[in-house]
């Protein structure tokens, strides 16, 4: 009997073949036993091997969460099944090969390579995603309480030397009620390390408010951050509104750009913090307070104090445990991982697979400055993600201003690849490029020293020992 199923499945098989090898569809079919009895070139071709060299092996060996063995045993059919390939989510059927009612194989089809063509094609499958999505937010939700604080310290990506360091800093001063200001440059997470502190305190179970002084109208921001009574002005509404003090009060206040808060306010946020009690716009009676407050800022404060932009005493009052992120160009050994990390997000978004970076393109992210920081780093992968088609992202779809970094690189340095960037070698690989990049800066300035540690964005100081640590004095 089984060599009379193999026969059938010879005949059937090679009538179709050519038609089977030029379809876009992934097409793979087993005998009773379950080996892989034909698969056509498309479908060989993405799992990286030769379709001539699968022939005879188990399916279970060779495809990723296949089911085509349980179709076998079953003879039940499977319509738009999700199966997970090599990361990407598709869409598969398979069939039972019935001949006068034994069951002599399967067939299974692979129809759609990644959510994003049938995303838009299939309205079933679209049903199914809104379900899946439900039932995970469902699970989120149960999971952790909505106090508006969304991240946790391991959220945050990095694992240098400095990252930990900073990541021992914020567990060691969040479970204190004491008043922390984040300083960094744009782009660095200010946010998420507010975020990360309240979700580390007492009081992560109470509310999480925050506000960025530098988005709200100076005319509004008084109303916003200690509310208003019914009547206090023109349009206010029936009955008053809660500000942002009272709505945080039991939880953490967070401050977002506090270095743009007008005078005025700043003399109201200090009375607020001393007194511990809010009186709203409009309201003869203050309310007592119970916050912690965390602020952030990417301006110099100092120079503000100077300035007389800032006040002084609220400077003091706010800047009890400051916590300074380092830019990204501080954290280089951290950047393989931040942008394998976006590329891995924006494929679980869209259900298209990662690409990879190219090892010309990593070692360019590696010797470049990231003005913007994280931040920058995150719309780079995007913009990289959307417009890569081989599942690879060179050095052209960068921006431009990476292929003028990769050319001051000197032509013997060895370009770093994404698995070698997660290597023990890292650390060589890193000082090899921070040479690189400093002897081509010099140069560029004419070896002013001044000129060289702006432009790289570090002190003087900070460039004397990288001089002096390279060798190169």
């Amino acid at each position: 009997m089984p060599v009379k199923k193999l026969n059938k499945l010879t005949q059937a098989a090679n009538t179709y073949k050519t038609i089977l090898h030029a379809m876009e569809e992934w097409v793979v079919i087993v005998d009773h036993q379950t080996k892989i009895f034909f698969i056509n070139r498309p479908y060989a071709r993405f799992l990286g091997v030769k379709a001539e060299d699968l022939i005879g092996k188990k399916v279970t060996d060779v495809i990723e969460n296949t089911r085509m063995h349980i179709t076998v045993q079953t003879g039940k059919p499977e319509r738009l099944s999700f199966q997970k390939i090599l990361g990407s989510n598709m869409i598969a059927n398979r069939f039972p090969i019935i001949e006068q009612g034994e069951v002599i194989g399967a067939v299974g089809t692979v129809m759609f390579h990644d959510t994003h063509e049938w995303k838009q094609i299939n309205s079933h499958i679209k049903a199914l995603l809104v379900e899946q999505d439900f039932k995970h937010q469902t699970r989120l939700a149960a999971e952790k309480l909505d106090t508006g604080a969304n991240f946790h310290l391991t959220d945050i990506i990095g694992d240098s030397p400095i990252m930990k360091a900073l990541s021992a800093k914020v567990t060691q001063v969040a479970s204190g009620d004491v008043t922390v200001l984040v300083r960094g440059e744009s782009g660095t997470g200010k946010e998420l390390y507010a975020h990360a502190i309240h979700q580390l305190s007492d009081r992560a179970e109470y509310p999480f408010i925050k506000v960025n002084c530098a988005a709200i109208p100076e005319n509004l921001l008084e109303s916003e951050l200690f509310g208003y009574e019914e009547g206090a002005f023109t349009g206010a509404k029936k009955g008053g509104k809660a500000g942002k003090f009272q709505l945080a009060n039991g939880g953490t206040l967070f401050l977002d750009e506090i270095g743009d808060l007008p005078l005025l306010m700043q003399a109201k946020l200090l009375r607020v913090l001393q007194d511990r009690e809010v009186e709203s716009v409009g309201g003869t009676r203050p309310t007592p307070i119970n916050i912690r407050l965390i602020t952030a800022t990417h301006r110099p404060l100092e120079s503000l104090l100077e300035s007389g932009e800032f006040r002084e005493d609220l400077y003091y009052r706010i800047n009890v445990v400051a916590i300074d992120l380092p830019p990204l160009r501080e954290r280089r050994d951290d950047i393989a991982k931040l942008a394998d990390f976006f590329l891995q997000k924006l494929s679980h978004r869209t259900g298209r697979r990662a690409p990879k970076l190219t090892a010309h393109a990593l070692t360019a992210m590696l010797a470049y400055h990231w003005p913007g920081n994280i931040r920058e780093l995150e719309n780079v992968m995007e913009a990289a993600f959307y417009t890569s088609k081989d599942r690879k992202i060179g050095l052209s779809l960068l921006p431009s201003h990476f292929s003028q970094v990769a050319e001051k690189l000197s032509p013997n340095q060895t370009p770093l690849s994404l698995e070698q960037a997660s290597s023990s070698s890292l650390k060589e690989q890193l000082s090899l490029a921070e040479r690189n990049i400093i002897k081509a800066v010099l140069i560029e300035c004419n070896n002013n020293r001044t000129k060289a540690a702006k432009q790289l964005g570090i002190s003087k100081s900070t460039l004397y020992e990288k001089l002096d640590k390279h060798g190169l004095t």
